[in-house]
């Protein structure tokens, strides 16, 4: 079967290339899953370079997260069956015609969803919805966050109005500011110019901002700090430039702030089934019923994999880059 190989870490459009491996066999519990759709996420764009949490060892299969149908059952599964649609966000080694998961890993998806949508509704959007919930706001208060114009922040600011919470929603530049009203997101600040924290403070009317969620790095997370009320919280979510956090002590110290981490890989691994397929359910109807936007960039084939990489590593794209293998 074909499958997207690397030999080493480094520049993602520089080592993917297209390679083949044995068709594998699902041993016990496990599944074979014929690939349909894969989105390239910033995690996985992360683990080419070697600067994610996660390092598969070399040479490996990258993708986490995908769509496809049951090709084959290993032994001891029943609650699947051959041809059923099923998704993952939580396998490595998906970027291939065929791979393998753990059955309990698999989501099925309702039909009304397009493969588009359903490839990318796990990893991003359940990430935004457990970070949503883990913050335990109340309708009324206000948060702010940067990147608010990646899928993150795009699907955090839309959960944050169904349930009333109002969002800063901070992009670096002016033309970002038009991909969230077309995503229907209000609150969009661009920090491109001078003055923006001027503007922030006129949006909310002086209420305080209780959570900032930081997905940039540097000296951005400052910048939240400034911003964050009296016993705020900063969420460190992700790090688009890899730069290590600045923050002064000035914030940290004097307004009691509190600063963690969020990897949504830990927070899906402790959450239990019922609750999972509670929020699965939520954003499927989301999704359905158009609330929810998971727009598509581009597609490539699992040969044009270079040239998938670095669309999906352009700025001011619209939305995610796929793989397929179909």
């Amino acid at each position: 079967m074909r499958v997207v190989s690397i030999e080493r870490f480094g520049n993602p459009a520089e080592i993917v290339s297209l390679g083949e491996r044995p068709l594998p066999e699902p041993g016990p519990g496990e599944v074979r899953v014929r690939l349909a759709l894969s989105p390239i996420h910033n995690h996985d764009l992360a683990i080419l370079r070697g600067v994610y949490g996660y390092r598969p060892p070399l040479p490996a299969v990258p993708g986490t997260e995908a769509l496809g149908r049951v090709d084959a059952l290993g032994d001891g599964v029943t609650a699947l069956k051959l041809g059923q649609r099923v998704a993952t966000a939580s396998s490595n080694g998906v970027w291939a015609e065929c791979f393998i998961a753990p059955a309990a890993k698999l989501v099925p998806l309702p039909d009304a969803l397009s493969d588009e949508a359903a490839c990318q509704l796990l990893a991003m959007p359940l990430s935004a919805l457990m970070l949503l919930e883990d913050m335990k706001l109340q309708p009324g208060q206000w948060i702010v966050q940067n990147a608010a114009n990646g899928a993150v922040g795009k699907t955090l600011a839309t959960l944050a109005q169904t349930r009333g919470v109002q969002v800063v929603n901070l992009v670096r530049r002016d033309a970002a500011l038009a991909d969230l009203e077309a995503a229907g997101i209000a609150g969009g600040i661009s920090t491109e110019h001078e003055g923006w924290q001027q503007r922030v403070a006129a949006l909310t009317g002086g209420a305080p901002l209780v959570r900032a969620v930081e997905s940039i790095g540097g000296d951005a997370a400052q910048q939240l700090m400034g911003l964050l009320a009296e016993n705020g919280e900063l969420i460190s979510f992700g790090s688009l430039t890899f730069k290590p956090l600045l923050i002064g002590a000035e914030h940290l110290i004097f307004k009691q702030t509190v600063v963690k981490g969020y990897w949504a890989s830990k927070r899906l691994a402790a959450t239990p089934p019922a609750e999972l397929a509670r929020m699965i359910g939520e954003l499927a109807r989301l999704v359905a019923t158009g609330t929810l936007k998971l727009p598509v960039d581009a597609v490539f084939d699992l040969a044009q994999a270079a040239q998938a990489m670095a669309a999906a590593e352009r700025v001011g794209r619209s939305g995610k880059v796929l793989l397929r293998a179909e």
